[in-house]
């Protein structure tokens, strides 16, 4: 076999690993790999920011279930991942980021665009590894993807020094991969079932917590398969969201500060909760001292170091999502939760009335109407309170399509996740739910929509403020509105147009359905800005870090 450089390893080595796009942006220590890059059957996507491909990587990984790839440069090029690693970290979502380096002998010495990119990611992360020979390299790919794919899924990095890139050796991709005290294919332990079985069986008031875990597995099919058999009640947390039917009768929605009122009720009185891929965060549980504080918790995870952390549970059950749930439908055989279990949370889910119809759109009918014209799309947001009206009112019924940033909550992120999905799944209807504060983070990627005719409906809640962190103001700092609403606002449909998007305005509500459907039958991108309130909150609300008991269903300052 003749000789390749390292930047031919690397291309041809993602050629063998199956990967087929790639997001990035160029600069001077990655030229060789982007020289490597042309003529290959890659498919890469130039993006205008590296935040913004990171994002694209992260959202592709969660759809396909393999690792998404991003390219960087060295100095500022990597240092502009860091936000979408940490957000892929965060979320579990498999990746590998390719990042330039200057020479091996420069390192240390301050070059030009030179920064310690595996010292500042160290700790977000699962590995971290840099390329001193090119005979390395289809050896250190195959084990970084390995890595960001098995177990807990997340990001891995790969450092490329320009010199290693441009040297030449033998290439050999290895048939597997070790590293010491990481075992890609760990034999779970099932013992735990046993336990589970006996709590819930003798339960009166069992309840299932879906999250973000099940989703990372696809345990959709088992998840469905095990609620209807048992007909035990589920709630999701932000990340589990899709993870089953929403219309299904047993779906109470999401559970936590924003959720929703029989969810909250049902965690507070169950006495036994199967809590599957969740991390128990502070958004989901409120004062972890009072949640779920008359329930033994069966916490089953594929990342032994979740249990105890946040929660302490009474069984530990260290598995993936899919083996869990179906290990624990066979071992139930039957067995059905109590009926006037789910009729008592049925008492508690009614909420009063929202406004409707009093000249602007209100957030949950642009909500409602998308989840009826849409249909079953690919969601992802952006973040802020847009996200929280979407992860409340929109009514996802297709498995594993709501993609959004639970973790790290990331503004800027629904934009450029949405190129991902259409990339990863390019039969499907992209739709993102944007806030106009969200959306000026990655603004520029409008511009890559158009370039590659990306059919990305944006749908764009503009309230003309920084809506999250006004309502805050508004509802615990006595109404003192610090730079949150805006003197002035974009002209978004013409800032769409301008980068070559179509742009639509919805000026009135009864407007909305008929723009959302136009919308909808247009090719290639869009963008349909809804003007909304700017009063309007996001409610039902726990204040952080109180009881989840301790809910705001109207406005109420304090």
């Amino acid at each position: 076999m003749s000789a390749m450089t390292g930047a031919q390893m690397v291309v041809r080595a993602l050629e063998d690993l199956g990967v087929r796009h790639i997001f990035g942006i160029p600069g001077g220590p990655v030229i060789p790999l982007y020289d490597a890059l042309h003529g290959s059957p890659l498919w890469h996507l130039l993006t205008r920011h590296e935040q913004a491909a990171a994002h694209g990587a992260d959202a592709y990984g969660r759809i396909t279930g393999e690792p998404g790839v991003v390219i960087g440069t060295s100095g500022p090029g990597a240092m502009n991942l860091l936000t979408g690693i940490a957000n892929a970290y965060l979320d579990s979502s498999p990746m590998v980021a390719l990042v330039g380096q200057v020479p091996q002998g420069s390192v240390g010495t301050d070059a030009f665009q030179e920064a310690d990119v595996m010292g500042a990611t160290l700790s977000m992360v699962k590995h971290s590894m840099r390329a001193r020979r090119p005979e390395e390299i289809p050896q250190l790919l195959k084990g970084a993807f390995t890595i960001a794919s098995s177990g807990r899924k997340g990001p891995v990095l790969v450092e490329l020094p320009v010199d290693v890139q441009r040297a030449s050796g033998q290439y050999r991709m290895p048939d597997r991969v070790q590293f010491r005290g990481y075992d890609p294919s760990p034999a779970y332990d099932l013992s735990w079932v046993d336990e589970a079985r006996h709590l819930l069986t003798r339960s009166e008031r069992p309840l299932l917590l879906a999250g973000g875990g099940v989703v990372r597995a696809f345990a959709f099919n088992e998840l469905m398969e095990l609620v209807e058999e048992t007909r035990i009640p589920v709630v999701t947390t932000l990340m589990g969201k899709g993870s089953i039917s929403e219309r299904h009768p047993l779906c109470l929605g999401m559970v936590g500060m924003h959720g929703s009122l029989g969810g909250n009720w049902a965690v507070t009185n169950a006495d036994v909760i199967l809590a599957v891929g969740v991390r128990f965060s502070d958004r989901t549980t409120g004062d972890r001292g009072s949640f779920a504080r008359g329930a033994s918790v069966i916490h089953v995870d594929v990342d032994p170091s979740e249990f105890g952390k946040n929660v302490a549970p009474a069984v530990r059950g260290w598995c993936d999502a899919k083996s869990a749930l179906g290990a624990l439908r066979r071992a139930l055989g039957g067995w059905r939760a109590p009926a006037d279990w789910g009729e008592a949370i049925l008492g508690h889910t009614a909420h009063s009335p929202l406004p409707r119809g009093d000249g602007m759109s209100h957030p949950w009918e642009v909500m409602e109407a998308l989840s009826e014209v849409a249909g079953g799309g690919l969601y992802t947001t952006e973040v802020g309170q847009h996200q929280m009206w979407a992860a409340m009112h929109l009514k996802v019924e297709r498995p594993g399509s709501f993609i959004t940033s639970g973790g790290l909550g990331t503004m800027g992120f629904g934009l450029p996740a949405a190129m991902g999905c259409a990339l990863a799944s390019p039969g499907d209807r992209v739709i993102c739910i944007a806030g106009d504060g969200s959306l000026m983070m990655n603004v520029q990627e409008l511009d890559t929509l158009a370039r590659y005719n990306l059919p990305v409906k944006v749908v764009l809640l503009n309230n003309r403020c920084l809506g999250m962190v006004r309502q805050w103001q508004e509802l615990f700092f006595q109404e003192r509105y610090s730079n949150t609403i805006y003197n002035r606002s974009p002209d978004f449909p013409c800032l769409a147009e301008a980068m070559g998007v179509r742009g639509l305005r919805c000026e009135r509500p009864g407007e909305l359905r008929g723009r959302l459907e136009e919308m909808m039958g247009l090719e290639g991108p869009c963008l349909l800005e809804v003007p909304i309130p700017q009063e309007d909150l996001v409610l039902p609300m726990v204040p952080a870090g109180e009881p989840l008991e301790r809910v705001l269903t109207h406005r109420h300052r304090l």
